[in-house]
């Protein structure tokens, strides 16, 4: 795929699974040996940033197989929602899939973005709630409501007038404004941020191509960080290895390096930003973007496609996507081929 610095990547669309239905299924039954056979408490951090690593946490039903593990939110009602790519011969192709908040298996659907399933993040918009997903198989984005149903579904934006024929959009998550205008960030494709306002319209393109400030290469992830005024976009650079800062209008502000290496996404509880990096670590930031904790080191671990008996207990291999949840636990997702949602359990909750 059009990631200059991970070519592996490219399996999205077809995934890198197993050729067999029957070693499907016994790589997950690899899986949940591998969970019972875990230390009886590992932890990670320490202070007031400890916590119980719990690998696993959450397993698919028992028609579905786990592709790639890409997206996680949590709705107000506490419903835990993941994006995954499906695994070739899964039963079902269900990829969006939701849980209660104790990691009961509720209901899942989305089979159109089977092979794609990646950015999900949610938005309360006067009294309901929206899923906004980003499908980087299908080269879409879409809003739908909690339980599904499709209101707009949206590919390329022609009118930002920044693609060629040949330029390729590939999306991978979405930010929200104040105002109701949100951002759809061009991760795999041409390293855009697109700009619209709340019922689709266009509004600015802003990044592009590049390693000086204010451009990009492989804006994955982006959110509104409102743990300081003025609220500013904040954009993970992944292949640059930073996050930048930008204001709503996308000015370019800053850029953070300390402690990144190639920053997937973020998420905010009080003064706290956790940030997923692919390279094999969980980075949790205080309020002025200083690392607090590196949580479960693996680098450079590289066992993407390997069998589960021989994941690290402890260890992370690709962390894609993090959200802190209502409790302050945090949902760790993960790029690799058979999925895995650890659970990071706040030791002194």
């Amino acid at each position: 795929m059009p990631n200059p610095n991970r070519t592996t990547r490219r399996r999205f669309i077809a995934g890198a699974a197993s050729t067999i239905a029957g070693a499907a299924f016994a790589a997950r039954s690899s899986a949940s040996r591998a969970q019972k056979t875990l230390p009886k408490r590992i932890i990670l951090g320490k202070g007031d940033h400890a916590y119980e690593c719990w690998h696993d946490w959450l397993q698919p039903p028992a028609n579905l197989l786990w592709g790639d593990t890409h997206g996680v939110t949590q709705d107000s009602h506490g419903r835990i929602y993941i994006a995954h790519t499906v695994r070739e011969h899964s039963p079902s192709s269900n990829t969006i899939v939701v849980y209660d908040h104790n990691g009961k298996y509720i209901t899942s659907w989305g089979s159109q973005w089977v092979g794609g399933a990646h950015g999900l993040d949610l938005r309360k918009e006067g009294r309901e709630e929206f899923l906004y997903h980003t499908d980087i198989a299908h080269r879409v984005y879409a809003k739908t409501t909690l339980d599904g149903k499709v209101i707009w579904q949206k590919g390329l934006p022609a009118e930002s007038g920044v693609y060629g024929p040949n330029d390729p959009f590939v999306p991978t998550n979405t930010a929200f404004a104040p105002n109701g205008d949100f951002y759809v960030a061009d991760g795999y494709g041409s390293n855009w941020i697109h700009q619209f306002a709340l019922n689709g319209d266009y509004i600015r393109t802003f990044g592009g191509t590049g390693t000086e400030l204010g451009k990009f290469r492989t804006p994955h992830g982006l959110i509104l960080d409102t743990r300081k005024k003025p609220h500013n976009l904040v954009i993970t650079d992944r292949s640059n290895r930073r996050i930048q800062y930008f204001t709503l209008d996308g000015k370019v502000v800053s850029e953070v390096t300390n402690g990144m290496r190639e920053p997937c996404h973020f998420h905010t509880r009080g003064e706290l930003m956790v940030v997923p990096d692919l390279d094999s670590v969980v980075t949790i930031l205080d309020g002025n973007n200083q690392v607090l904790e590196q949580l479960g080191d693996g680098f450079p671990t590289n066992l993407t496609d390997a069998p589960r008996s021989q994941f690290i207990p402890g260890k992370f291999i690709h962390p894609h996507g993090a959200k802190f949840l209502h409790n302050g636990d945090i949902l760790v997702v993960e790029w690799v081929s058979h999925g895995r949602i650890t659970l990071l359990k706040r030791v002194n909750a």
